[in-house]
């Protein structure tokens, strides 16, 4: 594959005139976007608050300051002015003591970035005032990093904080070191880096949040951001290894719209496509095939804040060179982790199938049950089956049972045979789950169940992504769905359920319950917007007896897109 990896367009010169340009290529387009953003940003900083400015401070410096031939704005004064006006005021919400909340230190790097870029342009005066408020973040920094560095893990049931934090705290404070000249911030630094990228990496390519039993997918790239500015400083080959890792990980467990895959994810249902770390991936040539296909869909969406500041660090350390294909240019492909986790592509369709079992967390809000196992997408219609993990919900796990009154909705155990085939075990059964693509268009799927004790109640559900103001059609209802409960039994359903382009036959006995709410845990409660909701098709565990002693069940479901002639845009 070439480099050349978008649409041609013509950039603009920050005079206001065209210029000619290349067929567009990375990091082409992170020039393009930050000009777009920073037009008229300098006059907005007064009420955008401190999060904004360290976007405009890093932004306003890579593209005043860059030399590439891609950035039409080198040497304009309007982008000097901006970026001098953030770090200023990003000094005086330092100064009053108001830089104080959880994620502030995440400010620092773009910070100190734009001091290194601009250090001839501040002036004596404003150069001590920028060092001086970001060594006292960074003072505060090593305080919390020393205390942990030699804590048996670096996940949050040890150090009381995510990872990704204690990774970007490191990370930041081995650049002020380099940058400011200041070793032993090198040295500490340096030390707890190099465990995370030895160490503490699974060996799938994750950090995992909570453990190493499964990955939190979307706060990965933010993780992945701190080893790929580490590496950038210090040129460590164990961080280059672990970004090598990462870049595997990422392009394979990603959806065709950019979102990572949420069923692995024990931390969060939704997570949009990152701007975070792309220049980490940038050192291999299928990551800059990633890194375009993530910011080809971020293109066109103006960042702000905490996204201008990831744009700007991309342009300023992105790795140009040859491209090469990711998993979702091939047709077909199968992906299996060392833990039990698989991905398959096979034409337009995309299955995740996921085993992995982890220690529930009952009084961490911030980690969910690992209770979903399947996910299902096409590439036409989006996700229509979620795996998506909830908490304390029953009614969304994918397998449920009662005893004596005891709900249970956890797997005891469970085996991956292949990338199509899943087994789940629970106290009163056993499930086999596999997944047959026999078609273009059609997707099979059959659930086995073996009785080991007498079922009381259970149940099988899947999640399905349904779209309020859209048609949710049965065999005998036709609703426009909204904030109104519906509840369908199997009279209702009558075995079909269509949607947004798909259809999917079920077993007689299902009922679907819509809008169920799942649990949201940065509020500590269910989620209340309707389009976090799902609607719940389950169908009721009944083995009966089969010829031998065993009693079974059996529970297929299909699904079914009707393909356009042509793919959509927003959907290649």
């Amino acid at each position: 594959m070439s480099r050349t990896l978008f649409l041609p367009f013509l950039l603009v010169s920050c005079a206001g005139g065209p210029a000619a340009a290349p067929p567009f290529e990375l990091p082409g387009l992170y020039y393009r976007m930050l000009q777009e953003a920073t037009e008229g940003l300098e006059a907005r900083l007064e009420t955008e608050g401190v999060r904004a400015h360290t976007g405009a401070v890093l932004a306003g410096a890579v593209l005043y300051a860059s030399a590439h031939p891609a950035n039409p704005c080198r040497g304009d004064r309007t982008k000097l002015g901006l970026a001098l006006r953030a770090g200023d005021l990003m000094a005086v919400e330092s100064e009053s003591g108001r830089m104080t909340w959880l994620n502030h230190r995440w400010l620092l790097a773009g910070w100190i970035d734009a001091w290194r870029l601009l250090e001839k342009e501040l002036g004596d005066e404003r150069r001590a005032r920028w060092r001086r408020e970001i060594e006292k973040h960074l003072k505060d920094a090593e305080i919390d990093v020393a205390e942990r560095e030699n804590f048996p893990r670096y996940a949050s049931p040890f150090i009381r904080t995510s990872p990704n934090h204690l990774s970007i705290w490191a990370s930041t404070l081995y650049q002020g070191g380099q940058v400011f000249g200041i070793p032993e911030w090198l040295r500490l630094g340096g030390r707890v880096m190099n465990r995370f990228v030895r160490e503490e990496q699974a060996p799938d390519g994750y950090w995992g949040e909570h453990s190493e039993a499964g990955p939190t997918t979307g706060y990965n790239f933010l993780t992945t951001a701190s080893v790929a500015l580490y590496w950038e400083h210090s040129r460590d080959p164990d961080a280059l290894a672990a970004l090598r890792r990462a870049t595997d990980f990422h392009s394979h467990f990603t959806w065709p719209d950019g979102t990572p895959v949420e069923v692995i994810n024990d931390r969060n249902r939704q997570w949009g496509a990152s701007p975070w770390g792309h220049f980490g991936f940038s050192n291999f040539p299928d990551g800059r095939r990633f890194a375009a296909f993530l910011t080809g869909i971020l293109r066109g969406r103006k960042p702000q804040g905490e996204s201008l500041t990831r744009i700007a660090q991309n342009a300023l350390y992105f790795h140009e060179g040859a491209a090469q294909a990711i998993p979702r240019d091939r047709e077909a492909w199968t992906y299996r982790m060392k833990v039990p986790a698989a991905m398959r592509k096979e034409g337009r369709w995309w299955v995740c199938l996921s085993g992995l079992l982890a220690t529930p967390s009952p009084r961490n809000q911030f980690y969910l049950d690992r209770q979903g196992h399947l996910s299902v997408t096409h590439e036409k219609t989006g996700l229509i089956v979620t795996g998506a993990n909830s908490k304390h919900q029953p009614e969304l796990a994918t397998f449920s049972e009662t005893i004596q009154g005891q709900v249970y909705h956890l797997p005891l155990s469970g085996r991956l045979e292949s990338t199509d085939r899943l087994s789940l075990s629970y106290n009163s059964f056993w499930a086999d789950l596999e997944v047959r693509l026999p078609s273009a268009r059609k997707l099979d799927a059959e659930v086995r169940v073996t009785e080991m004790g007498r079922i009381e109640e259970a149940q099988l559900t899947l999640q399905l992504v349904l779209k309020a103001g859209e048609t949710l059609e049965t065999a005998s209802k036709k609703i426009v769905l909204g904030a109104d409960r519906v509840e369908l039994g199997p009279e209702d359903v009558g075995g079909t359920v269509r949607h947004r382009g798909w259809t999917m036959r079920v077993d007689p006995s299902a009922r679907l319950v819509w809008p169920v709410f799942p649990f949201n845990p940065y509020a500590n409660g269910p989620e209340t917007r309707l389009e976090h909701a799902v609607g719940a098709l389950s169908v009721p565990l009944r083995c009966q007896p089969g010829a031998g002693r065993l009693r079974t069940q059996r529970i297929e479901f299909s699904i079914e897109v009707a393909e356009p002639e042509t793919v959509p845009a927003d959907r290649r």
